[in-house]
């Protein structure tokens, strides 16, 4: 009787395996998005893939991962995959403390297995199929929309040639509303304040210099042929080849590591050891912007610092074959800052000490930079006349450099200390508002220190501009002076270059 029901048994296995084998499976593209707390921006984004237009005989699935949220994420999300026609699941994670790597590596082994299982679980014979029919995967953040007909120009990327790992959409900060638009007496004001859909002059300047930044980027990598050294998490379609060759070679269990702050930027160093990166130049994504100096300087001191990582740890085992540009681009800005400060202190050395003497030739580099930041400007999507002026004036450029170039200083710095922050913490921390910006008391200090230093020049008028003081300082001026000549030269030089590759038709 037991052999019977064995046998039975088999049989009914068979069959079952049969009808599987005979069932076709469409190929399809898998989409995983991480939420934290995403109540408000998840179906914003669900709308967006719910405007894709499909490449025939593909099909779509949606995985939200609703990542330790004490808010309705879960919910709002199930109800836009019923209203945007989704088929979408919602995985939930418990004590995740790997944040965005530990929800995205959640999806990946709902499909494709737990590695650290002890039980050893096997996949059933549908899951399998399943697994095999998935032919791309996209990365999105819960704040990121694809403008319809962005999916399309992904997957034509990733298909164009079997080396190419992964496919990065060309990323455009949303500007906020006008303020003024809502009444104050709107008895939803401060909620719809709260969302970040509306903002004053200032996050609205902030976010548009965000954006030219952005564009500038995205216009380099596509004259330098489209190859990028890092594939953003806010829309990237991945070949899932590429991911389960970087799980198998650094002995992982899902394609995502937090040893970095720049988790993205790891993931595809590692991809391009044996595969192709690239931005396709028609899939558009539309993302948030930080709409303050406090998130902005916290998000850039991550990616900074992430990316100072990557190129000093050798602990690592991985490099990029665009470590060169990306060390190159550290050393522009730190010749950017070195020629501030030093045009600065020339100055006021030489007004104090009475040897200042003007020349019209430092007009050069300041004309290059307006041409540069107009040519920018107007190359950035959806700009707006004043942006142009700004831009032309070089107010918004030196602003935003100058907010750069303290970031970038204060991760140099945190180089030497002991203590190694967590990027994601403090980012989150910033935009939670539970952390408040010291750039009050910076500019504070700043103007204090300007004050005194103009009083006390004021004050030794007499002394500074003696005959003593003026030949004791007279080489050093003069010095200081032939290194700035030679470092505005090669300055100008590289901006002249640009300003040639810009000639071309490509668009941010």
């Amino acid at each position: 009787m037991l052999l019977m029901d064995r046998q039975d048994e088999a049989s009914s296995s068979f069959t079952i395996k049969s009808k599987v084998r005979n069932t076709y499976m469409k190929p399809r593209i898998a989409v995983f998005i991480p939420a934290h707390n995403e109540e408000r921006s998840i179906r914003d984004c669900l709308a967006g893939l719910g405007d894709q237009s499909l490449p025939k005989d593909v099909e779509m699935d949606v995985f939200v991962i609703a990542d330790n949220c004490s808010d309705r994420t879960e919910e709002a999300a199930l109800d836009a995959g019923v209203e945007f026609n989704l088929r979408l699941t919602v995985l939930t994670t418990q004590n995740n403390k790997q944040r965005k790597v530990g929800a995205l590596n959640t999806a990946w082994k709902s499909i494709y297995g737990d590695l650290l299982d002890l039980y050893d679980k096997r996949q059933t014979i549908y899951e399998e199929y399943y697994k095999n029919s998935i032919k791309a995967i996209l990365g999105m953040d819960a704040d990121s929309r694809l403008a319809p007909g962005a999916l399309s120009h992904l997957w034509d990327g990733l298909m164009s040639s079997r080396n190419i790992g992964g496919v990065m959409a060309k990323y455009t900060m949303r500007m906020p509303k006008k303020k003024s638009l809502i009444s104050k007496s709107d008895p939803h004001y401060e909620d719809k304040i709260s969302t970040g859909e509306y903002g004053g002059f200032l996050s609205r300047w902030w976010t548009h210099q965000q954006k030219q930044d952005m564009a500038s980027w995205l216009l380099d990598l596509q004259y330098s042929g489209g190859s990028t050294y890092v594939l953003g998490g806010q829309a990237t379609l991945f070949r899932p080849e590429a991911l389960q060759e970087v799980i198998d070679e650094n002995k992982l269990d899902g394609p995502w590591q937090d040893e970095s702050d720049v988790e993205d930027m790891l993931l595809t160093w590692q991809i391009q050891k044996k595969w192709k990166t690239l931005i396709s130049p028609n899939a558009r994504c539309y993302v948030d912007a930080m709409k303050s100096y406090h998130t902005f300087r916290q998000q850039r001191n991550k990616w900074q610092s992430g990316t100072v990582e990557l190129l000093t740890n050798n602990n690592i085992g991985v490099r990029s074959k665009h470590r060169s540009k990306i060390w190159l681009s550290q050393v522009k800005t730190l010749m950017n800052l070195v020629i501030r400060v030093l045009f600065v202190l020339l100055i006021v050395l030489s007004v104090a000490t009475g040897q200042f003497t003007w020349s019209w030739i430092w007009l050069t580099p300041v004309v290059l930079a307006s041409i540069l930041n107009t040519i920018l400007a107007l190359k950035t999507p959806m700009h707006r006349p004043i942006d142009v002026l700004f831009a032309a004036l070089l107010i918004s450029p030196e602003l935003y450099l100058w907010v750069n170039l303290i970031t970038f200083t204060n991760v140099w710095l945190g180089k030497l200390s002991a203590n190694k922050k967590d990027g994601w913490a403090v980012q989150y921390s910033a935009e939670r508002g539970q952390t408040k910006s010291k750039l009050a008391q910076g500019i504070g200090a700043v103007v204090l220190l300007a004050a005194a230093a103009t009083y006390g020049c004021i004050l030794q008028r007499e002394f500074l501009t003696s005959e003593t003081v003026q030949t004791a300082l007279r080489p050093y001026l003069q010095s200081g002076w032939v290194v700035l000549t030679y470092l505005t030269i090669i300055s100008s030089i590289a901006m002249i270059y640009q300003i040639w590759k810009l000639r071309g038709r490509h668009k941010a």
